[in-house]
């Protein structure tokens, strides 16, 4: 069940994520986009060719906005409402949402269940090795909870580029990628002096697209 219900941000349920679209393997088919929010995302599906667009929103409000913007949604914690869509989906997404759950990897499993022969699954997820993290653990005393962004104060997970892969392949999903966003000037340099050995916790999030084994 997800933890991401109570008020937010604004702008926190309109994320377009055009990086993450951009990443996706074309065609894309059916796409079903769990952890839709308001919808944001259609705008570069469709542009991206997607077929029909569903989605998954535990915030009733933001799902209300989103039912504007996609073909079909339901309202409610994945596991609760998935048997609900009419799929199969070839295209499965779960951008900022493992990361809300209690229990990721039942949820990935029960994706299966809406997936196309070959489907593929798009993931994105903050990266618990970032170097801010250890900055505030070490100097200032603190987790670091906000109210959006890296520490969101409604995450219960946390997954290292490592976690994230296993975490994938055990349910089934068969990691081909990992990417990450751009890094910043002074990050790349630093990757390129050690050997690419700190590039781990300089990256912000990481996105991973597997495959269904099943």
């Amino acid at each position: 069940m997800s933890a991401r219900t109570e008020a937010k941000p604004d702008g926190y349920y309109g994320q377009g994520r055009p990086d993450l679209v951009a990443r996706l393997p074309r065609p894309l088919g059916r796409v079903l986009d769990v952890g839709c929010g308001e919808g944001a995302a259609a705008t570069a599906l469709r542009a991206a060719g997607a077929t029909w667009i569903a989605g998954i929103e535990v915030h009733p409000a933001a799902a209300e906005r989103a039912a504007s913007a996609l073909d079909e949604v339901v309202t409610g914690a994945v596991e609760d409402v998935l048997h609900r869509l009419s799929g199969p989906f070839d295209t499965l997404l779960a951008y900022d949402v493992l990361e809300h759950l209690l229990d990721p990897a039942a949820v990935l499993r029960s994706l299966h269940t809406q997936a196309a022969a070959g489907a593929r699954l798009h993931v994105s997820l903050p990266n618990a090795r970032h170097w801010t993290l250890l900055r505030d653990l070490v100097w200032r005393g603190t987790f670091g909870y906000t109210e959006a962004g890296h520490r969101d104060e409604t995450h219960v997970r946390w997954f290292t580029r490592s976690d994230a892969m296993t975490l994938l392949e055990s349910s089934g999903w068969h990691v081909l990628r990992v990417d990450h966003g751009r890094l910043h000037p002074l990050s790349v340099l630093g990757s390129r002096l050690t050997g690419g050995l700190t590039t781990e916790f300089l990256v912000y999030q990481w996105s991973l697209l597997a495959v269904s084994q099943r």
